[in-house]
Order: C-alpha cells, then sequence, then structure tokens
C-alpha cells in the first residue's frame, strides 16, 4: 500500500498537497460524503481524470467508459442539423408507412405514394451530405463527389428497375430526368431569378452554355441513331445490330463523359476556388458553406442515406404497375414525369435559390449538368450495366421518346446562345414541360411489360 500511495504522488504531483488544503477549508472527500468531481482537480484536465487510478472504479463498465468519451451533446446537434433542419424531413416517415403498407394492405397506390414522399427528403439531406462532405476535400474532389452522388437517386430507382427487367421504365425514368432538369428546373430558375433579382436580364457563361449544348447533342445523336437503325429495319441482324450498337456506343458517351468532367475539374480548377472563396467572403450567404458537421459524419450519413434510399426504391419500383392500375394513369406518366420530380427535388430547390441570389451560372450548373450527367454517363452506365447482368438494355428509346428529348435539347439550346435569361425565358421553358407532360399522359406505350422489347420478327 506504502509503494502504491508514493507512486501515486510520482505520478500526478501536486495532488497531495491539493488534498491536504481541501481537509483545511472542509472541501474533501472526509467533510463531504460526495466523491471528488473529475473536472475538479487542479492541474488536472478531464481526459487524464478519466484514466487515473481514481477514476476507474472496478464497478465501472465497459458502456460507462465509452459514454464518458461520448459527447452527447454534440451528438444531439448533430442529429438535429440533419433531421431538423429541413422542413422536407417531416415526410421522413412516409417511407416507413410504405414498407408497412405493403405488407398489411397490398395497396400498391398508395404503397408507390408514400415511397416517392419518403425518398424526397432522403434526396435532400444526401445532396446535404455531399455538400458537407466537398467542404473538407475541396473544388475538385467536392466536384467530382456532387458528380456521384448528384443523381444517385435516380441511378438507384434505375437499377432496381433494371435487376426487374422493366427497361422501359429504365428508359422512361432516365429521360424524364432529363426533360425535367432542362425545362421545369431550369425554366424555374430562370424564372424566379427574373422576377426576384431586379433585373431584366441575366447574365451566364456563354461559352459554357455552348459546350453544355454540344454535349447534349451529343447524347441526343447517341439515343437518335439505334432508334432510326430500328424503325427504318436496316440492321445487318435485326435486333442483334442494335444491341452491339447502343454497347458500343455506350462505352464511347462514357469516355466522353469522363474526358469531360477532366477537363472541367483541371482547366477550370482556379476558376472553382475563386467561386468558393467569394462564397464564403460574402456576408449575406455565408451560411451555405459552413461545416456543420464533421468529414466522417458526412461520409457515415452519405452511407446511411444510400442505403435507405435504395431500400424504398425497392418498395417504389415494385408498386408502379399497381399504382397504375389503380390511379389509370400510364406507366410511361409515371416513369417520364413522377419518379424523376422526386429525383429532382433537391436539385430543383438548390437551384431556383442560386438563381435568386443572381448566381444563374451555379443555377445552369445544377440543371444542365445533371442533365449531361444523365445522358452522358447514367444512361451508358445502365447499359452497360444491364449487359453485365445479362439485361438486352439498349439505347433504342423508341420515335415517341427520341423525338421529345431532340426538341427539348434544340429549344434549351437556342435560349443559351445568348449568354443571358429573364423571367420570360422561364415561362416558356416551363410550358415546354407542360406540353411534354401532357403528351406521355396521353402516350400508350404498347412495351410496359417485363422483358419489354418490340417483338423481333
Amino acid at each position: 500500500m506504502t509503494t502504491d500511495s508514493s507512486d501515486s504522488r510520482r505520478l500526478f504531483p501536486g495532488r497531495q498537497n491539493s488534498h491536504q488544503m481541501d481537509k483545511i477549508n472542509g472541501m474533501g472527500p472526509e467533510s463531504t460524503n460526495q466523491p471528488p468531481s473529475l473536472a475538479s482537480r487542479p492541474g488536472e484536465s478531464e481526459e487524464e481524470a478519466l484514466v487515473t487510478p481514481e477514476g476507474l472504479s472496478p464497478r465501472t463498465g465497459a458502456f460507462q467508459i465509452y459514454a464518458s468519451y461520448v459527447n452527447w451533446e454534440i451528438l444531439g446537434s448533430m442529429m438535429k442539423i440533419v433531421f431538423l433542419k429541413s422542413k422536407l424531413n417531416v415526410f421522413i416517415p412516409c417511407g416507413f408507412l410504405a414498407i408497412l403498407f405493403n405488407y398489411v394492405t397490398q395497396r400498391h397506390g398508395w404503397v408507390f405514394l408514400l415511397s416517392m414522399l419518403g425518398i424526397i427528403p432522403l434526396a435532400e439531406r444526401l445532396g446535404f451530405a455531399t455538400e458537407q462532405l466537398a467542404l473538407f476535400t475541396g473544388p475538385t474532389a467536392g466536384g467530382l463527389l456532387n458528380a456521384a452522388f448528384g443523381n444517385a437517386t435516380k441511378l438507384i430507382i434505375s437499377i432496381h428497375a433494371l435487376r426487374s427487367g422493366k427497361l422501359r421504365v429504365v428508359q422512361q425514368c432516365l429521360l424524364g430526368s432529363i426533360l425535367s432538369n432542362l425545362l421545369l428546373v431550369l425554366g424555374s430558375a430562370f424564372f424566379s431569378g427574373g422576377l426576384s433579382c431586379g433585373k431584366i436580364m441575366q447574365t451566364f457563361s456563354k461559352a459554357d452554355a455552348v459546350v453544355n449544348s454540344g454535349l447534349l447533342l451529343m447524347a441526343v445523336m447517341g439515343l437518335l441513331i439505334p432508334a432510326a437503325l430500328h424503325y427504318t429495319h436496316s440492321e445487318v441482324q435485326f435486333g442483334k445490330s442494335e444491341l452491339a450498337l447502343s454497347r458500343f456506343s455506350s462505352c464511347i458517351m462514357l469516355v466522353a463523359y469522363a474526358s469531360y468532367l477532366h477537363f472541367q475539374l483541371s482547366n477550370n480548377r482556379h476558376r472553382n476556388e475563386a467561386i468558393v472563396r467569394e462564397i464564403q467572403n460574402d456576408g449575406d450567404d455565408n451560411d451555405d458553406a459552413v461545416r456543420v458537421i464533421s468529414k466522417w459524419q458526412a461520409i457515415a450519413w452519405l452511407a446511411i442515406f444510400t442505403a435507405w434510399i435504395s431500400m424504398l426504391s425497392y418498395y417504389l419500383v415494385d408498386a408502379i404497375d399497381g399504382a397504375s392500375k389503380a390511379w389509370d394513369i400510364p406507366v410511361a406518366f409515371i416513369s417520364v414525369v413522377l419518379l424523376p420530380i422526386v429525383g429532382n427535388s433537391a436539385g430543383h430547390v438548390n437551384a431556383v435559390i442560386f438563381a435568386m441570389k443572381d448566381r444563374l451560372d451555379i443555377s445552369l450548373g445544377i440543371a444542365i449538368g445533371s442533365s449531361i450527367q444523365i445522358s452522358m454517363f447514367g444512361i451508358p452506365f445502365c447499359v452497360v450495366l444491364g449487359w453485365m447482368m445479362g439485361k438486352q438494355m439498349d439505347l433504342n428509346f423508341h420515335l415517341f421518346e427520341t423525338a421529345s428529348l431532340l426538341t427539348t435539347v434544340l429549344v434549351v439550346a437556342f435560349l443559351l446562345q445568348d449568354g443571358t435569361s429573364n423571367c420570360v425565358k422561364g415561362f416558356m421553358l416551363f410550358l415546354c414541360y407542360l406540353i411534354v407532360s401532357a403528351s406521355f399522359y396521353v402516350h400508350a406505350d404498347p412495351h410496359t411489360k417485363a422483358g419489354d422489347k418490340p417483338p423481333q420478327n
């Protein structure tokens, strides 16, 4: 015992004198029945007190040791930021209700609606976690992260539909994402920016708009040629040549998108850093670039929200046919209009907010950039993935869908060529989206069943 006390005095100098002073002042353990606080010992930090022999009693369990290191106040603050910061989080319980309805009532209309509502806040929170992680990685890696997770919701839904053999749902969902971004999202940004900024005209980079329009036209060419080859009956081997051309073109489009992404991230690095510094130095928008969670917390939430969206997407895709029959709505309208609105909800809001702050280049980057990613990466990726799965996924989106995409890209390219925008242009794009949506409501797609391809004869 003498050795232990002498070792304790050597390890923690000054403690004996402090205990003696406590006894003199009547504040020692002998005068009160309360044990001394860990943080109240002079000359000793709280972390040191946690590992001292007096800080660990034989009755201390492993959970108590772990709990002493966890800052529950920080954990509670993080949960408030993640789940209470966005008003859309009121729809999170809809996801659990969708799973409950699927196994209890088997009413696919309600399952589809609740799954769709449950995915909307998760898509928004996935974008929030991506933005937070991008603040730690810098502009270059941040651009890659936004490119990877920006359309994660739509890609997850498409992959589930591809595994289920609903090839037309995959095609129409990806097509609807492009149409929604180019017409609805961009039109809303132009319209709201023109009304709120007090300017007759807003300007953006004309050079970037020309490059983006060229990439969209390249994507249209990749979809138009297989459709023309099929419907002109000019294939060398009917059915096989179309599929082989689609797979070859998909690989070329993936290479083109990788080259474009590398060019954007490498050559525009200094401009992106200047934009980030401008946002961080702007007093009105200082909260746009504030780190509210740590890097590892952002990575953990990315994994959680991705898994959550993947689970709800399974029930969403499984209930599409039942919802179409229950609501008497064509599957094409559900795939082209309703599903993309769910995936584009977060990007839609951000594009409008930046346009209202007169940052139209960022709004175009969200709307046009997302369309380029879907057309040059999402669609070819699904074709290659279907190739690996043994699914005959191709680039033949049929004449009706391809014509809708071609006219949309041409209208947007003409409106962007002068490098200016106003509320009239936004209103025109919004009206164009109403026309496209109505056309798919009256469109009867004869190939919506599983294994949905035209007769090969």
